[in-house]
């Protein structure tokens, strides 16, 4: 072959070539592959672009961050609430990004991630990578990212699914996460008219997240408030970081109990308060819980010491150095007494009467309760007291009288019960078993007396009238005891179904149309202790 030859063929080969490599230009520009646009990054990674705050594109491991926030809202909005707490015042450099075209902002934490940020054209470019190397876009072992998925959206839906808000704060208070709780409390207290923005505003910034906090929502769109609606809630924070985790245990059902009780306790205070007789209530660590005004006024314990919810002790010393409470001779023994009430509450009541200076009386009254609360009762019985003194007194001058009397007299109930008797009762009928008892029956003392007469059918008669009801006559008869002297019998029926029978061994009994009168009715006085 000549020169002339294999130039041609040179020739026709090197034509071929560029004609080859014409038409893979032209098909690689027809497909898009030759232009390298803005995600060109076969080696994958995080990208987002951005213009303004409207997503106009962005990578697949992009778009799955973005799904992997649980802040609701926009692609911006889910954006900043993932960079928050992992470049602190990014919004504030990025707000410098056209003019200085690229800026890259390095991470905090264990793990830290680098972000790249560029201007291109009018439009934001995010990169997410390994600050290590900057060529190298963050990617993770496929497994590791699996498991780590699946770790990520059980820990979402257990934050998601709680029924309580929980959130998490930077340096400043800042919202730096929180779930969807928090969220919807937060759409319900700005109105559905407006959006959520990120970072979302912080709700309970006067409880400085511990204690009961408050959150007043408007029923109806701002503006045109048609009532409000109280959220209650308890705050438990823990430091986390720079900031801290709060969770907002709810607390409406707590705030009703105790407005409830609140109004329950004012009600028997308001029901208490008519009362004389002094009211305590004291609860299971023995501090006051309620009173009365009647407490204040018997024991000279001012109002303002009994609202400061003294203890129990507490209570009785100052009662003790007001002279109010009787001076034991072993107050120490005595004060273990009501100590006991706490250890054995089913030892029962504990009632004492106090005998003060100056002739005043009262009764003490602990009661236990099954709670293991403790009722205090102070009664003045004063008068009381001296009643029972005086019908004490009435009552043995009566009994004397009618133990000056000759005749054996015994009133009886219209049950059958002895009421009363005299000393010539006793001496009549003997000391035996059935004069013994206080109440003797009277069919018992039908039997002694007829055991002790001679027969006669007057004996069923005396206890029918005893029984009877309504208006009864008198009536009277002769017996004979067994050693052969006369005894008059009279029955008399007295006021309230009461019955007096009285026996006369003397010289018989005259019926009661001769006795006079008014010496009839005296007797019957004398007998029932009315006269």
């Amino acid at each position: 072959m000549g020169f002339a030859t294999a130039l041609s063929v040179f020739v026709i080969a090197l034509g071929a070539a560029l004609a080859a490599l014409t038409i893979l230009g032209v098909a690689q520009r027809r497909s898009g592959l030759a232009a390298r646009s803005v995600f060109d990054d076969r080696d994958g990674g995080t990208v987002f672009l951005f213009d303004g705050t409207s997503l106009v594109d962005a990578t697949e491991a992009a778009r799955a961050l973005l799904g992997s926030v649980a802040v609701r809202g926009s692609a911006w909005a889910r954006l900043q609430s993932y960079l928050a707490p992992h470049f602190p015042g990014f919004e504030a450099a990025l707000a410098d990004l056209p003019k200085a075209g690229r800026i890259r902002l390095d991470g905090t934490g264990s793990d830290p991630v680098t972000l790249l940020a560029e201007w291109r054209g009018g439009l934001m470019r995010l990169t997410l990578c390994d600050p290590h190397s900057e060529a190298r876009v963050l990617a993770l072992d496929a497994l590791s990212q699996r498991a780590q998925d699946e770790e990520l959206a059980s820990l979402r839906a257990i934050a998601d699914s709680a029924p309580l808000p929980i959130w998490r704060t930077g340096a400043g208070g800042v919202i730096l996460w929180a779930n969807a709780a928090y969220a919807d409390l937060v759409a319900r207290k700005m109105g559905e008219e407006e959006a959520l923005g990120w970072p979302l505003p912080a709700l309970f910034e006067g409880a400085a997240g511990r204690g009961r906090a408050c959150l007043r929502i408007e029923a109806g769109p701002k503006g045109r408030a048609e009532g409000t609606t109280d959220v209650w809630v308890d705050l438990h924070a823990f430091p986390a970081g720079a900031g801290e985790i709060v969770f907002a245990l709810p607390a409406d059902a707590a705030v009703r109990a105790e407005g409830n009780m609140r109004a329950f306790l004012l009600t028997l205070t308001r029901a208490f308060a008519h009362l004389p007789i002094g009211l305590a209530i004291f609860d299971p660590q023995r501090r006051l819980q309620l009173f009365n005004p009647a407490l204040s006024d018997l024991t000279q314990l001012s109002p303002e010491f009994l609202s400061g919810r003294p203890t129990l002790y507490a209570v009785f010393d100052a009662m003790r150095d007001r002279r109010m409470v009787p001076e034991p001779r072993d107050y120490k023994g005595w004060r273990q007494r009501i100590a006991a009430l706490e250890t054995t509450p089913d030892a029962g009541d504990m009632q004492e009467t106090w005998l003060l200076p100056g002739g005043t009386t009262y009764r003490m009254t602990a009661r236990p309760q099954a709670d293991g609360a403790l009722a205090l009762l102070i009664e003045d019985i004063t008068d009381e007291m001296a009643r029972s003194r005086t019908d004490r007194a009435s009552l043995e001058v009566s009994q004397s009288v009618i133990d000056a009397l000759d005749e054996a007299i015994a009133v009886f109930d219209q049950d059958g019960r002895r009421i009363m008797s005299n000393a010539a009762f006793a001496a009549l009928w003997g000391e035996g078993p059935e004069m013994a008892q206080p109440q003797a029956d009277l069919q018992a003392l039908l039997g002694l007396w007829q055991a002790g007469c001679a027969p006669d059918p007057v004996w069923p008669r005396i206890g029918a009238f005893v029984a009877a009801t309504g208006e009864r006559q008198g009536w009277t008869a002769e017996l004979r005891l067994l050693d052969g002297r006369a005894l008059g019998l009279r029955v008399v029926g007295l006021r309230g179904g009461a019955t007096l029978i009285g026996f006369d061994t003397r010289h018989g009994t005259p019926t009661i149309a001769q006795r006079p009168p008014r010496r009839a009715a005296a007797l019957r006085d004398r007998a029932t202790g009315t006269g």
